[in-house]
Parts: C-alpha cells; structure tokens; sequence
C-alpha cells in the first residue's frame, strides 16, 4: 500500500502562516516535510514556525510579499542557504481586494492583483524550476480558486488572474517534465479559513456558497490537506498538467 512520506523533502510555501497556508504547513510537517513558511508578517510565520518545531521538523520563517520579486529572489536564496533544497513549492499567497463591476475598478487594482496572484508564482516557480531540477525534480502546486475555471459577476480581477495562473501551470507542466518536475493546480471551492470567514458578515453570502455545492456545506480548513498530500507526493507520480478541484461539487451546478 501507497504511504504519504515527504522525509527528507522540503517545502516552500508562500502565504503560510494562515488560514489555508498554515493548514497546508502542519500537514506536510505531519507527514514529514520541513518547511519554509513566507508570507508578508515575519512575525505571523514564526508563530507557525513554533508550531513546526513542536512537531520535531525544521521550519525556516520568511517575510515575503509575492508581488515583490526582489523578495523572492531571498526567498530562494535563503531557503537553499539554510535548508539546502527545495523540493516542493506550494504558490498559495494571493489577493481579493477588487470585488465590484469592471467598469468601475481602476487599472492599477488590476496590476496589483495580477502581480500577486499571477506574476509572483511565475517568478518563483521559473527560478526554482532550474534548481529543483539539478537535485532530482520536485512537485509545484499553483494554488487557483474555483472562481478561475468558473468566474462570476463582480470578481472579474481575481477570475482572470487565477485563470491566468492555471494556464501558466499547464505551460510549466509541459516545460519542466523532462527536468523531473511535475507542475499541478489545485481550485479549492469554499473553505473556511480568514479570507472566507472575514466575508460571513457580508447578508446571504455564507447561505449562497452552501447552495452552491453537491455537499450543501463549506468545507473545513484541514480539509485542504488530502488534496495538497496528494499532489506533493508520490501517489500523484504520473499526474501533471491538471487541476485538482476541491469544490464539493460546485463545478457540477
């Protein structure tokens, strides 16, 4: 029988000291990853840190804005100082502050989201693509949403820059392959975590995503975490190019 193992393996992911990122972090720790956690808040990834090491595994705190690339360039470079190796990268940070109309965004909310959501995993994938490969491979998850393969009215900045993202991973997927790098996506549909739960006060929103799926519920936070075990390890190892959905059945509707 098939068993989760990541020993020895280390992953980076960015956008994980909460929420969904944080709840990706200890279950890769649990299956024996060591971990770099980045997000914006130094201070917010060294309380998971904390956590990590509880748990016995090595965990390496960064402040980084994914919209910054000079950033992820120390991200990189301080990753591969002090742990030596990244062999999984999970591009989970991203943003939602332009929910509205077209018409009536600015263009500079546009760049700013395609900046975090689309450029930054790019940037960080490309550059560790090379090195990831002079170690043997690795797995790349481009974290997506639902709202990319199916966009609604009101999120047109996120949708496109998520559905910019999943064509990024399918074009990373086919260039990398022979590297021993298998790239993925995963779309979550609702889950609760900060992002989602910051918007319960907003009238009939809570009510409309539990319509909107098979399971007639919003899903847990650790119920990420199957989905992410999966792609990361080797039970995924003929699975690249393809996007994983974690909807409930919101896709079906």
């Amino acid at each position: 029988m098939h068993q989760i193992d990541l020993s020895g393996k280390v992953a980076l992911v960015t956008g994980g000291s909460r929420g969904l990122g944080k709840a990706m972090v200890i279950g890769l720790v649990r299956a024996g990853a060591d971990v770099v956690i980045a997000s914006r808040k130094l201070e917010n990834c060294e309380a998971v840190a904390e956590e990590v090491r509880e748990l016995g595994r090595r965990a390496l705190p960064l402040a980084a804005h994914t919209g910054n690339l000079a950033d992820l360039d120390r991200l990189i470079e301080q990753a591969y100082s002090e742990l030596g190796r990244v062999d999984i990268l999970i591009n989970n940070a991203g943003i939602n502050p332009a929910i509205g109309e077209l018409s009536q965004q600015p263009p500079e909310l546009f760049q700013k989201l395609f900046d975090v959501n689309t450029k930054g995993p790019w940037y960080l994938a490309s550059r560790l693509a090379p090195r990831m490969a002079a170690h043997g491979g690795g797995s790349i998850i481009n974290i997506l949403s639902v709202g990319g393969l199916k966009p609604s009215a009101l999120q047109g900045f996120y949708a496109s820059t998520k559905a910019a993202l999943g064509a990024l991973t399918k074009v990373m997927a086919a260039e990398w392959a022979d590297k021993g790098i298998r790239v993925n996506a995963l779309a979550p549909g609702s889950h609760h975590s900060d992002l989602f739960d910051s918007t319960a006060s907003i009238p009939g929103f809570v009510e409309g995503a539990i319509a909107a799926s098979l399971q007639k519920r919003v899903a847990e936070t650790d119920e990420i975490i199957g989905p992410i075990l999966y792609l990361a390890s080797d039970l995924s190892s003929f699975t690249t190019g393809h996007t994983l959905v974690s909807d409930g059945g919101y896709m079906v509707l």
